[in-house]
């Protein structure tokens, strides 16, 4: 790649241009060329907006590729696609087609960058990876990308296991899935292992079993450890799964029942019994499935409804003519925007990084609809058709997807609407100037200030934002066991410090913008606590120089830790209490409680950690492979303690330099 920073000569390079050449490989399995970034002439300094954007046009290519706009801090606004740079750009140039979030971003944009590809194909592709990472201001936004369980069958083992899988197809075995949550995943597995009774152990506890668990006692697993059931049926059972999960239901249950009614002419009851269970789990398995299309072999159908400023967009996954459950989507969308752009911006996003199925099904026609069918085609290695259906099983399909669509958003809609209402009422109760956008609860857990933990949720108009909650392990060796003033001063004084280097001083002068986002800053801390922690945060807000930008309240307990009797401490007033039924009441409480139930969460899993850690653990220089042949060797992390440097150097793998390493761990004087 040649080229130079922005500031010489007008030429637009961006200094991760390496890492953007790697996301496009990336998004096309590496099936693309070289990629140059395009020239640009000099761009006079302190212009912006149009006449901008105008002085870049001159210099762009006819070529397809991407765009993105900056502000003047350096922050992406938009990235942009096009077949033609040189056309598309200049319609911003021009003033074309302009909505106020549009003119809005032309207006702020400071600086362009811009990447030629091959085909346009290639550019959609790369549109919505820099998306995904890059997360613009102006661009539909798809908040929660988690990746899809699945259900895996290993088949590394003599006796294949039944797991939930979420991440990458490392592992050998066959995949079944995507399931709409992990909730979905653990049922159906429940249910398996009732109708197929396999192992669902970790390898190591199966090749260390030498009696039946308890999962075999009631009637969960066949016990292929100790070999309660041979190979041979074992294997069985698991092909009958396959064949489940692989859409041959009705063929497994048949056989199933053939074998009940066999046994039962035969006398043999207990089991027949067996058989009936194993129907009736798959019965439960099946009647969790909801629709399950005859003509529909692999599909996802996307259903969106569009109001009241928010999308709400539902997606069914459907695989071996199954359906393995919805999850609805609200992406961050421009309320003026048409859901047909929404849903083609959602779908370029959503399969980035997920496989596509040969079929998806659509509510309404979308933009580009078939330059995203030969982009999935190309990007899966098979052929990806996209269809709106107009009549039959599959329009069915698609008005079910539209009528949950509508509920999951008037359920939304509602939520949302009761917390700007609770949050309008917040700051009446507590004499704010405008309802918080951001609202950050604290809370500490510890036993006797063993294994101490800072907990801090986050709240904002649409409720807990879970991607926003922190943790603090209590690290300064300062603080007096049980010192909940000392931990909460360390919190604060952790999380503000490095959001005031992150993110600078907040300017509350200025009214947040529809399109900011949700904010860094919080407008209110709440902290749970009396006078003495209030005394303890407005002392550390006041020597970071941010008392004006924050608002600290504490919530005390009531009297003999009533709910509904609290007392709060609002900064420049008294203290006061609510009435017991004050909606506003109930709201802190859930916010306090969430604060709470986290902490105490974080300290639990910190006190787990710290239970079960050997103290090999802490020597460095012993890795996995050393600390297992010590133990293998010496039994226990106590005996290897109290062994001399001879006979640590009888275990394979153990050098003298090593040796002398973990004797001087455990002797201060490190004499033999």
């Amino acid at each position: 790649m040649s080229g130079r920073t922005p500031s010489d000569a007008g030429i637009l390079y961006d200094e991760n241009a390496a890492d953007d050449e790697d996301l496009i490989e990336i998004a096309t399995d590496g099936a693309l060329p070289e990629i140059d970034w395009a020239e640009a002439g000099a761009v006079k300094d302190g212009i912006r907006g149009a006449e901008l954007i105008q002085e870049f046009v001159k210099h762009l290519p006819n070529s397809p590729g991407v765009y993105r706009m900056f502000n003047e801090a350096g922050d992406v606004l938009y990235v942009g696609k096009a077949r033609s740079l040189k056309k598309r750009v200049s319609n911003y140039a021009q003033g074309r087609l302009h909505s106020n979030r549009l003119a809005r971003m032309v207006r702020e944009t400071a600086n362009m960058e811009f990447v030629t590809t091959r085909t346009e194909i290639e550019a959609l592709l790369l549109e919505a990876n820099l998306i995904k990472r890059l997360r613009p201001r102006f661009n539909v936004l798809l908040r929660d990308d988690k990746s899809f369980p699945y259900i895996l069958v290993t088949g590394d083992s003599r006796a294949p296991a039944l797991y939930k899988h979420r991440g990458a197809r490392s592992r050998k075995g066959d995949y079944f899935g995507p399931f709409a949550s992990a909730g979905a995943v653990g049922r159906t597995i429940n249910s398996l292992q009732r109708a197929f009774l396999l192992r669902t152990c970790t390898d190591s506890v199966f090749e260390t079993r030498t009696r039946p668990c308890l999962l075999h006692q009631i009637k969960r697993c066949a016990a292929p450890c100790t070999h309660e059931i041979s190979d041979e049926g074992y294997a069985e059972l698991v092909t009958e799964a396959k064949d489940f999960l692989s859409g041959k239901s009705q063929a497994v249950k048949a056989t199933i029942a053939s074998a009940m009614s066999e046994a039962s002419e035969n006398l043999d009851f207990e089991r027949a019994a067996l058989y009936r269970d194993r129907l009736a789990a798959l019965s439960h398995v099946q009647s969790h499935q909801g629709i399950n299309p005859a003509g529909v072999e692999e599909a996802d159908v996307f259903a969106i409804h569009h109001e009241g400023g928010i999308s709400c967009i539902q997606v069914f996954f459907f695989r071996t003519g199954q359906n393995w459950g919805n999850r609805a989507y609200f992406p961050k969308a421009d309320p003026a925007m048409p859901s047909s752009e929404v849903l083609s911006a959602f779908l370029a996003q959503f399969y980035d990084d997920k496989p596509c199925p040969r079929q998806i099904l659509l509510c309404e026609q979308v933009e580009e609809q078939d330059l995203l069918a030969q982009a999935f085609s190309e990007k899966s290695n098979y052929k990806v058709a996209i269809s709106v259906p107009q009549r039959g099983e599959k329009k069915d399909l698609v008005d079910h997807a539209v009528a949950n669509a509508r509920e999951a958003h008037g359920r939304k809609l509602a939520e949302t609407a009761s917390q700007s209402r609770l949050l309008q009422g917040f700051a009446e109760t507590f004499k704010l100037e405008r309802a918080p956008e951001r609202i950050e609860i604290y809370d500490n857990s510890h036993i006797m200030g063993t294994n101490a933990v800072g907990g801090m949720v986050v709240a904002g108009p649409e409720g807990f934002v879970k991607s926003q909650y922190r943790k603090f392990n209590i690290k300064s060796t300062d603080i007096t066991p049980g010192d909940d003033f000392g931990m909460m001063r360390e919190v604060m004084t952790r999380r503000f410090a490095r959001l005031l280097k992150e993110e600078g001083k907040p300017d509350r002068t200025i009214s947040p913008s529809e399109d900011a986002g949700f904010p860094a800053w919080p407008d209110v801390i709440l902290i749970d606590g009396g006078q003495g922690q209030m005394t303890a945060v407005r002392a550390i807000l006041k020597e970071l120089d941010i008392e004006d930008s924050v608002i600290a309240i504490g919530v005390a307990k009531g009297v003999d830790r009533d709910a509904g009797r609290e007392r709060f401490f609002p900064p420049g007033r008294e203290s006061f209490t609510m009435p017991p039924r004050d909606p506003v009441l109930y709201f802190t409480q859930r916010l306090r409680d969430e604060a709470h139930r986290f902490a105490i969460g974080s300290h639990r899993a910190r006190r787990k950690k710290e239970m079960v850690k050997n103290p090999l653990d802490e020597i460095g220089g012993i890795g996995p492979t050393r600390k297992r042949a010590l133990l293998h060797h010496f039994g226990t992390a106590k005996a290897v303690s109290r062994a001399g440097v001879n006979d640590l150097m009888a275990v394979e793998g153990i050098s003298a330099s090593v040796a002398k390493l973990v004797y001087d761990h455990f002797h201060e004087d490190g004499g033999k």
